[in-house]
C-alpha cells in the first residue's frame, strides 16, 4: 500500500480524493487544503469540499495560509510519503516538499496541456469557444503546470456546458485517469512526455474586468463568455444604463443588420439582441443590479413596454463607465 499526501480545495478535487481513500492500494495519510473561507451572503465560515471529505474519514487536515516555510510543510515532509497528488490546490509547492516523496509528486490539471496553464483553464476553454478540453496528469516542477506529461484524456465541450457542468465532468475524468495512471507510474511503466513550449498558453485567474461581455463579439462567443463565467464569477453587460449579470443566453439561428446591443425582437417571453458579425442572442436569465436573478419573462413584465426593435439596450463596449 502506497502512502499519499493529497492536496486540493474545490469540489473538482473532492471525488479525486474520495477515490484514493476508497482504493485498497493507497493510504491517504494527510490532506492539505486552503483555510476555511467565509461563504455566502451571511459570510458563514465554511470548510473546503476537500476538507469535508477528509474530515469524514478522520484524515488529518493541514490548512496553511502559505505552505512555503510553514510548520505544516515540515510536518508533511516528515510523513515520508510515497506520493503527493494535487488537484486544484491553489498554491505553489516548494521544491523541498516535492523532492521529499519517495516516488513522485503529480498534479491532475484540468486542461489539455500545454494549453491553459494556470488557475482557470476551464473558464478559458469555454470562453474561447473550444470544441474540447480534458485533463492532464503531470509531474510537479517549480514552474507552474510545466512538468512532463504522464497521461492525458479528452472530453468535448457542448453548447450547453458551463464551468459548473465541466468541473463535474472533468473531476470524474481526472479521477479515472489518475487511477489508471498511478499503477503504471509506480511500476515504472510510463515514459513521460515533455510539453511543447511553443504551444504553451495561460489561463490566469479571472480578473474583474474580464467579467464584462463585449456585445460586439459574434453571437457564439458572446454565449460562450456567459457560459464560461457561470456559475462564477458571472458575466455582465451595461444594460439600460445599469450593470446587469447575464446568467443564461442562447445563440439564435438568424442574422440581423442591427448594431450590436440593439433589440432585434421582443415578445412577452423573449428578448433577442444583436451581436457582432450580424449575430443574434436570446437573453434567458439575467440579474439587474441590486435584484435577484430572474427569467427573461419576469424581467420583461417590468420593463417590456420600454423596449422595442432597434432600441440600443446594451452599451457597445460592454463595460462600466
Amino acid at each position: 500500500m502506497k502512502s499519499i499526501i493529497f492536496m486540493g480545495t474545490p469540489q473538482f478535487s473532492a471525488p479525486i480524493l474520495q477515490s484514493l481513500i476508497d482504493h485498497p492500494d493507497y493510504n491517504v495519510i494527510g490532506v492539505v487544503t486552503q483555510p476555511d473561507r467565509r461563504v455566502g451572503r451571511k459570510h458563514v465560515l465554511t470548510p473546503s469540499p476537500v476538507k469535508q471529505v477528509a474530515t469524514k474519514h478522520d484524515i488529518k487536515v493541514y490548512q496553511p495560509e502559505k505552505l512555503s516555510g510553514s510548520p505544516e510543510m515540515e510536518e508533511l515532509i516528515n510523513l515520508n510519503a510515497d506520493l503527493i497528488v494535487t488537484a486544484a490546490f491553489g498554491q505553489f509547492l516548494p521544491m523541498k516538499l516535492i523532492n521529499s516523496v519517495k516516488i513522485a509528486a503529480i498534479n491532475v490539471h484540468a486542461s489539455l496541456l500545454p494549453k491553459y496553464r494556470g488557475g482557470a483553464p476551464v473558464h478559458y476553454a469555454i470562453m474561447n469557444g473550444d470544441a474540447e478540453t480534458g485533463v492532464t496528469i503531470i509531474y510537479m516542477v517549480k514552474k507552474m503546470d510545466a512538468g512532463d506529461m504522464l497521461a492525458q484524456a479528452k472530453m468535448p465541450i457542448t453548447d450547453q456546458d458551463d464551468v459548473g457542468s465541466m468541473f463535474e465532468k472533468l473531476s470524474i475524468l481526472g479521477r479515472d485517469t489518475l487511477l489508471e495512471t498511478l499503477p503504471k507510474l509506480i511500476n515504472g511503466e510510463i515514459t513521460p512526455v515533455a510539453q511543447d513550449e511553443e504551444q504553451v498558453s495561460f489561463s490566469p485567474n479571472i480578473a474583474p474586468e474580464q467579467e464584462a461581455v463585449d456585445i460586439n463579439l459574434p453571437a457564439r462567443l458572446v454565449d460562450a463568455k456567459v457560459r464560461g463565467l457561470r456559475p462564477f464569477p458571472v458575466a455582465y453587460v451595461i444594460m439600460e444604463g445599469q450593470r446587469t449579470k447575464l446568467w443564461k443566453t442562447a445563440v439564435v439561428d438568424q442574422s440581423t443588420d442591427l448594431a450590436p446591443g440593439q433589440v432585434v425582437e421582443k415578445t412577452k417571453h423573449e428578448l433577442l439582441v444583436a451581436t457582432g458579425d450580424h449575430g443574434v442572442i436570446s437573453i434567458l436569465e439575467l440579474q439587474p443590479a441590486g435584484k435577484q436573478k430572474m427569467s427573461i419573462t419576469d424581467y420583461l413584465n417590468g420593463v417590456g413596454d420600454n423596449l422595442h426593435p432597434g432600441k440600443q439596450i446594451i452599451d457597445n463596449d460592454g463595460i462600466e463607465k
